[in-house]
């Protein structure tokens, strides 16, 4: 009996293992983590394909937002007024410099247009202005003054609008540049890039053009400012003339009559 219950055990420790050799172990845990790994995999598999579709969509809408249509340009092109080249008769040839300096902002030729153009101020003798009373020699040297401001003014004028004329040729070729480009359907000239540089090169055109207006008006404000002076030079001159008629006019009556009454008394003398 004691030898069939120690090879009963012996068979079962060799069947066990026999078996344990043959089938592996089950492991929750791992198979768990497997399962959270295939997971994550496939989220980021699904995420890197909406990334994808994403990346195409807005590759294709900067795609067709940078495809301009063909008719484009020639549906919004524009024409302007061109500035022309001012030309004049030169009858007594005294009008030539005149025209050339409001064509090319030349400062010299200015100033001899100016004189050629117009009528010369003659300067006073000394002699002249030593026979005028002190109130009279200043009422002559402001209205000298103003006569000189006004040519400096007009040669500096002529000078400023012609050199604005002459650069406007230039300025119409690269405006005329700019808006084919801007209008054309070539790719190249509708990256970001080339749309940035065409919109500062507008500004800066821009800015040069203000700067001539700028220019223009400060012109017209140094005329007004000169038709001012000679305006409060006559309204001055004028109340100048009433306070010396305030002043002076008793002295004025009284040699008057004095000299009216002396001559009557001696012509009353001489009836005598």
């Amino acid at each position: 009996m004691r030898r069939a219950l120690v090879g009963l055990a012996v068979f079962s420790t060799m069947f066990c293992a026999k078996s344990h050799a043959q089938w592996a172990v089950f492991d929750s845990t791992n198979y768990a983590n497997a399962i959270r790994e295939y997971r994550q995999v496939q989220q980021l598999y699904t995420t890197a394909n909406e990334t994808r579709d994403q990346v195409i969509h807005t590759y294709n809408l900067a795609r067709q937002m940078a495809q301009m249509p063909h008719d484009l340009y020639q549906r919004y092109a524009a024409q302007f007024a061109r500035w022309k080249t001012l030309s004049a008769t030169n009858t007594y040839g005294n009008t030539g410099e005149w025209i050339s300096a409001v064509n090319t902002g030349d400062a010299v030729v200015a100033d001899v247009g100016h004189r050629t153009a117009g009528i010369q101020l003659t300067s006073a003798p000394p002699w002249v202005l030593g026979n005028l009373d002190e109130r009279s020699q200043d009422i002559v040297k402001a209205q000298y003054a103003t006569a000189e401001l006004s040519d400096g003014f007009s040669v500096n004028a002529l000078a400023t609008l012609g050199e604005i004329r002459a650069r406007s040729l230039t300025l119409q070729r690269q405006i005329t540049t700019l808006q084919q480009d801007s209008y054309s359907s070539d790719p190249n000239q509708q990256t970001q890039m080339a749309v940035l540089g065409k919109i500062n090169s507008a500004t800066l055109m821009q800015l040069r053009s203000q700067q001539d207006t700028n220019q223009i008006l400060a012109t017209t404000a140094l005329q007004q400012m000169l038709q001012s002076k000679d305006q409060f030079d006559q309204q001055k001159r004028a109340l100048n003339q009433a306070v010396y008629f305030q002043q002076n006019f008793p002295d004025f009556m009284s040699g008057i009559t004095s000299g009216m009454t002396q001559s009557m008394r001696s012509i009353s003398f001489r009836s005598k």
